[in-house]
């Protein structure tokens, strides 16, 4: 079957596939300049070949002047210069379809960069204008409106309002940033703006691209009258245990996906939508994923478990349960681009904030050899379960969160918000080894990189783990490979009591179990199609996952 051909309802490729995500700046770098880039990405699609994906998507490539890593757009129809070009993009896609790879790319609507034509023209014109109705301008609060709208705090900290210099100098409105400054907010309640995005969709689609990765899928419609709001002292920064928050999940937000879903429906090969949408339950979140909006959305209460055989096994049949009643597939994930890496956050018990991760005074840092035990034990699972599957770069070679970066060369916002108090996201940004005796092992031939890669990643090399046997990155290559030839990703599972410290379940003929427990699980007279970590006999060892055939 070709990318363009549409399959039968209920079998489309991506409620099934296994999908890579491409961090641009550290997958590959073809320019030597230290920054991964579009001709970099094409250079290694052959290694995705062999790894077996099904998919890319690729986190922003946008123009943009990266204040926060490209969710700042300031051209959604361009490719920024640290990337490459458009030729560039249009040569990456072919390449990738040539070997059937489809590519989703990340989209940002909740909000532009500040440097946007649009809102560059919003701070020259009047209030009321209709330049200013494209994003959300209200006047202060306060004798001389010199108090913000509303109380609301900046997921990035601080308020989530920034008062502007009319053109005349004096002081003026204000405008709404969920993040930061430099990110001001659409209005969505504005024609204008929504039929700016359907434009956007469909100039990318028209290039070819298979499907969006939508960021603050959750935020782009806020409560009318903006009322004041307090979150609770424990919250979530992106709003995952609270219910009715004024800026995220509202209702109207769902009308924009069906809107949207029309229009992916215009274009052959079954375009797909993916929403990160981070709400309080399972339930809510599959409210994305009804038949007329999106296709998928990212299962963070799955990524968030902690290692706890009870908890995985409720969050996997709820997952199961809630986006099945809405005729949508599950999906899976474990790390990504904002987390500690998965490998490391398994054996992790110091708190761990969603974007924030540790700091170097957090206790408990992980044993690097349980965290990748536990790491591919989890994949091992994962790559079992019904639905599709994301992978983010470089877990397919084990790598660890790297955490000893020196502090000069860090660059997350959290990182200085916090005053050095948390780490922030760089340890899980940094550029992948290809090559363990090459200079930046192999991201590039100069031995730039924009930050730098630990001494010990020569062990994690990619041309090192292709020779080992028993390397993580021939692990993933099976499990893939056995999920493929057996259609794991399509289908349902039953459960089977493997103990309380056990994940158990049967595909067909293939039975998992995981084994969380401090003690080895017995499984009887089996052979093994694949053991996360190679042991002897037919106890399952601690941390340790296997498929199996009963004799």
């Amino acid at each position: 079957m070709t990318l363009e051909q549409i399959a039968a309802p209920g079998s489309e490729w991506w409620r099934s596939a296994v999908i890579y995500q491409i961090y641009p700046r550290s997958f590959a770098d073809a320019s030597g300049d230290g920054i991964g880039d579009l001709p970099g990405i094409t250079s290694r699609l052959g290694s995705l070949k062999e790894l077996g994906v099904d998919a890319i998507w690729l986190s922003p490539f946008m123009t943009s002047p990266q204040r926060d890593a490209g969710y700042d757009v300031a051209d959604y129809r361009d490719v920024d210069p640290l990337f490459g070009t458009l030729a560039d993009f249009d040569e990456m896609l072919a390449q990738a379809h040539a070997r059937g790879i489809r590519v989703i790319v990340d989209l940002v609507p909740n909000h532009s960069s500040d440097q946007h034509a649009w809102f560059q023209q919003a701070l020259k014109a009047a209030p009321g204008s209709p330049e200013r109705a494209r994003y959300i301008f209200r006047d202060g609060k306060g004798e001389n409106g010199e108090l913000p709208p509303n109380n609301w705090e900046s997921v990035f900290g601080g308020g989530q309002w920034t008062r502007v210099t009319e053109a005349d100098g004096t002081p003026g409105q204000w405008y709404l940033h969920i993040f930061d400054p430099t990110q001001p907010d659409f209005d969505w309640t504005n024609e204008e703006v929504r039929e700016e995005f359907r434009s956007i969709l469909r100039f990318w689609l028209d290039r070819g691209v298979d499907g969006f990765r939508v960021d603050v899928a959750h935020g782009m419609i806020k409560k009318d009258g903006l009322p004041d709001y307090v979150p609770p002292a424990d919250a979530d920064s992106m709003g995952g245990g609270e219910d009715d928050v004024p800026y995220w999940g509202q209702p109207g937000v769902h009308d924009i996906y069906r809107d949207w879903h029309k229009v992916m429906a215009e274009y052959d090969g079954d375009r797909a939508l993916c929403g990160e949408a981070w709400l309080p339950t399972l339930k809510k979140t599959s409210l994305w994923v009804r038949p007329d909006e999106m296709h998928q959305t990212f299962n963070f209460p799955y990524l968030m478990t902690p290692w706890d055989a009870a908890q995985l096994r409720a969050v996997i049949r709820e997952s199961l349960d809630e986006f099945g009643g809405v005729g949508a597939p599950s999906t899976w994930v474990l790390s990504n681009h904002d987390v500690v890496r998965h490998a490391s956050r398994l054996a992790l018990t110091a708190d761990n904030p969603q974007g924030e991760g540790i700091g170097p005074k957090s206790p408990g840092k992980p044993d690097a050899v349980i965290g990748l035990a536990r790491g591919r034990a989890a994949t091992t699972l994962m790559l079992s379960l019904p639905g599709s599957a994301y992978l983010y770069q470089g877990e397919e070679l084990g790598l660890p969160e790297a955490m000893e970066i020196p502090d000069e060369f860090r660059q997350d916002p959290t990182w200085f918000r916090t005053n050095g108090e948390r780490y922030g996201r760089d340890g899980c940004r940094v550029p992948l080894p290809w090559t363990a005796d090459a200079p930046a092992y192999g991201f590039n031939d100069t031995g730039a990189s924009w930050l730098p890669q630990p001494d010990e990643w020569a062990r994690f090399a990619r041309d090192v783990e292709e020779g080992d046997a028993g390397s993580t990155l021939n692990l993933y290559k099976l499990l893939i490979g056995l999920r493929r030839e057996h259609a794991l990703g399509s289908g349902s599972l039953v459960w089977e009591d493997g103990g309380d410290d056990t994940v158990a379940f049967r595909r067909g003929d293939i039975h998992v179990v995981a084994n969380l427990g401090t003690e080895p699980v017995e499984l009887g007279d089996v052979t093994f199609l694949v053991q996360s970590e190679a042991f002897t006999g037919t106890a399952l060892p601690p941390n340790t996952a296997a498929w199996f055939t009963k004799d």
